[in-house]
């Protein structure tokens, strides 16, 4: 309970902040970005050694995000223990993994953080493997500011919090004093404060209200470090601390404070009120619980009670065990909950139907004596007490072997623990009947799939997404497969796509296959995301194993493909052309066919070539009705490209417009394009049907006939080959004059171009 209290005010004090000073939309999902991308890259260079593709990826994402390029001026963090300001603005909605970085750079008493643009990966390394390192370590060397310096870190200016200096500034003086004594109280036995906070201290003792905050956020700290048993040595220790302090400053208030104290501890969960009450580690302990327990009036118990069956809806055992211990007597425990049942009553839990049979019960729970046999064997429960004497710091004990210390440590590594997430979430998925709770499981699910693509672990990202993939197909609940349809929409409209292209170019066959099988599961809705990747995406290995992910999908694929087309990115419009092409066949004809007259000439130039590779006579007629029906600038813009393309597709192509096109009229120009171009084939395929164009021709139209033999004989040339020239012989004797001019002009014009050969070789 304690927690959730503390939860609700850091949320509170950051939803203040934002309301007061929002962040824009971009700078929060840069902020968010920039969090994300720190916490999978401190945990990759950790985990792994220097080199290994998952860091490159990682501290690639850092490099990228604070590069000159996107980064116009530094980035400026303000530090706070539960969140992060930039440019002393909140965002309005705050991510977990900015939750995640503030609460790692304030354990290391970061105030400020600085990132100028430019860093590189070893400089972001070195960072990273910084803030890995314990706390402690790193302030006995004189605090993070000062190793950082010495480390020659300059892409990131830190300010390290000074608690002294901040205690001299009135203004922030109780928030500082939580912080040192939370520390004090955390770190060990000893229990040390100046002067300035034990006068602050006081302040907070004398405020019951204040002293109960201080506890939960004690309480709060100390669960996210150790079990109960952490908790309750931490507050058993503030405990002291304050009456000691209290003590030798002003004694005569320490009645008061431990009044306050016991109202304090009236606020604390059943579980940590148990703790302390049963610390033994001290000889002081039981003593001062006694003092404080003593002083807890009727009213402080009776709201104890309400508050903890309002929190739960029915007593807990542990609830019914804390009342009997603060309460001995009967028919004091009977008063006490009927002060308790008023309060309670006075709630929303008062007003549901069967609150009196609820209370009925709960009333005979706490006055039933508690007892653990139901659940404790006799023989268990001895071990267990045995234990309590027989315990030992394991800090103090040195003979576990190298081997033994490093099993260990392997079963808190990163790797461990995303295995035991991965675990966690896929038994969850499993055995949870429940659709809302079910659907409640895809916001971790999503992030989990985040972390894993982006550290490349792509197997356990199968297994992980099969799960709402199966769901989806199956035969279940409908509100189960919404949410799972849900799940996969907020993957592929995240980072998903960045981080797969990311790995790609690195990536072996095995893990390549993996990830082809991963994006073939998500079904057609990620054909048009991994489309556009592949429009923008310039890397030659990248680029052929995204579209060899976009033709596993098969008529799927096809069918969105073929919607790309219309889209006013002439880059997508392209990459729908290269995909029809390698599916292939005459279905892709028409499609083709309107891209023909598009706007953009590099999208008419693909177009034809993807005609040109089907290479059929549908795909040939095709081209030439365009060239024939077409605007001139239409054929202008078709020959343009065949006239680039130098493979041997492109000679059926021509033959068949000489075969098939007249050459009078508007599609004269390309009669003779595709002349030329036969020419700069040379194509042997090609001198049939340029004898055919050379003794083409009307006698009305002697300069277009001349133009036209002119350009047959001058591509026979070009051709070169034996039989070319013998076309060429033959036609010097031919009746029609015009003919016998253009072959004899030619003939002789490439005679002149060969070399005279030299005396002696004669």
């Amino acid at each position: 309970m304690a927690e959730r209290q503390e939860g609700r005010k850091a949320d509170s004090r950051l939803a203040d902040v934002a309301a007061a000073t929002p962040l824009a939309p971009q700078d929060a999902a840069r902020l968010t970005e920039f969090a994300r991308a720190c916490k999978a890259a401190a945990r990759a260079v950790v985990l792994y050694p220097q080199g290994h593709p998952a860091i490159t990826a990682t501290l690639g994402r850092i490099v990228q995000l604070t590069s000159a390029a996107s980064l116009s001026r530094p980035l400026s963090l303000t530090v706070l223990p539960d969140g992060l300001l930039l440019d002393e603005q909140a965002p309005a909605r705050v991510d977990a993994a900015v939750v995640e970085l503030a609460i790692l750079l304030h354990s290391h008493l970061i105030g400020q953080l600085t990132v100028h643009p430019g860093g590189d990966e070893d400089a972001w390394r070195n960072f990273l493997l910084l803030l890995a390192r314990t706390p402690d370590s790193i302030r006995t060397e004189g605090g993070i500011a000062r190793v950082w310096t010495t480390m020659a870190g300059r892409h990131v200016q830190l300010r390290e919090i000074d608690y002294a200096e901040v205690l001299r500034e009135r203004a922030g003086g109780e928030a500082a004093v939580w912080d040192q004594v939370i520390a004090n109280c955390l770190q060990g036995a000893s229990f040390e404060l100046d002067d300035a906070a034990v006068r602050e201290l006081l302040g907070i003792a004398s405020d019951p209200d204040k002293l109960a905050d201080l506890m939960a956020a004690l309480e709060t700290k100390a669960g996210g470090e150790g079990g109960i048993g952490a908790k309750t040595a931490a507050l058993m220790r503030m405990l002291r601390g304050i009456v000691d302090a209290v003590s030798k400053s002003d004694p005569e208030r320490l009645e008061p404070v431990l009044r306050n104290m016991a109202s304090a501890v009236g606020q604390l969960s059943p579980e940590m009120l148990m703790g302390l009450m049963s610390d033994r580690r001290t000889d002081d302990g039981p003593r001062l619980m006694n003092a404080v327990v003593s002083r807890m009036s009727e009213g402080t118990i009776a709201k104890f009670v309400a508050r903890n069956v309002v929190a739960e809806s029915s007593p807990t055992d542990r609830l019914a065990q804390a009342f009997q211990t603060l309460v001995r007597d009967g028919e004091e425990r009977e008063r006490l909950l009927t002060l308790a049942r008023d309060d309670v009553a006075a709630s929303p839990l008062g007003s549901t139907d069967g609150f009196e049979a609820m209370w009925d019960q709960t009333a005979q729970k706490l006055l039933t004596s508690y007892s653990d046999k139901p659940f404790v064997s006799e023989q268990y429960g001895r071990e267990l007490s045995g234990a309590r004497t027989q315990a030992v710091e394991v800090e103090h004990v040195s003979d576990d072997p190298p081997e033994r210390v490093s099993a260990w440590l392997n079963t808190v590594a990163t790797t461990a623990l995303r295995a035991l997430d991965l675990t966690l979430l896929v038994d969850l998925l499993h055995i949870e009947p429940n659709d809302d709770r079910w659907g409640e499981l895809m916001l971790p699910v999503v992030r989990l799939l985040e972390d894993l693509l982006l550290v490349g672990d792509f197997d356990a990202a199968l297994e992980l997404i099969s799960v709402p993939v199966q769901q989806v197909s199956s035969e279940g609940s409908t509100a189960r497969r919404q949410h799972a349809t849900t799940a996969i929409d907020m993957l592929i409209a995240g980072p998903m796509m960045r981080h797969i292209t990311t790995h790609l170019a690195t990536i072996d066959e095995h893990q390549f296959e993996r990830v082809k099988t991963m994006c073939v599961s998500l079904g057609e809705v990620l054909v048009k995301p991994l489309a556009e990747t592949l429009a923008v995406e310039e890397r030659p290995r990248t680029r052929e194993r995204l579209t060899s992910i976009l033709l596993a999908f098969g008529a799927v694929a096809r069918r969105t493909v073929e919607r790309l087309k219309s889209s006013p990115n002439a880059a997508v419009r392209r990459t729908a052309i290269n995909l029809m092409r390698q599916f292939g066949g005459s279905e892709a004809l028409p499609d083709l066919t309107e891209l023909l007259d598009d706007s953009e000439p590099q999208v008419q130039r693909e177009a034809v070539r993807a005609i040109l590779n089907i290479g059929s006579d549908a795909a040939y007629r095709i081209l030439q009705q365009a060239l024939t029906s077409g605007t001139s600038r239409s054929r202008d813009a078709i020959m343009q490209s065949l006239s680039v393309v130098r493979d041997e597709r492109a000679t059926p192509l021509f033959v068949y417009i000489l075969k098939h096109i007249d050459h009078r009229g508007p599609t004269a120009p390309v009669y003779l394009r595709a002349i030329e171009s036969l020419g700069a084939q040379r194509d042997p395929e090609g001198i049939g049907p340029l004898k055919d164009a050379l003794y083409k021709g009307e006698w009305w139209a002697p300069w277009r006939t001349a133009l036209l033999r002119s350009a047959a004989a001058a591509a026979l040339v070009r051709i070169g080959t034996p039989d070319a020239f013998a076309v060429l012989d033959e036609a010097t004797g031919s009746r029609i004059r015009g003919v016998r001019h253009a072959a004899r002009q030619h003939i002789a014009s490439a005679r002149a171009r060969r070399p005279t050969p030299r005396r002696e070789e004669v």
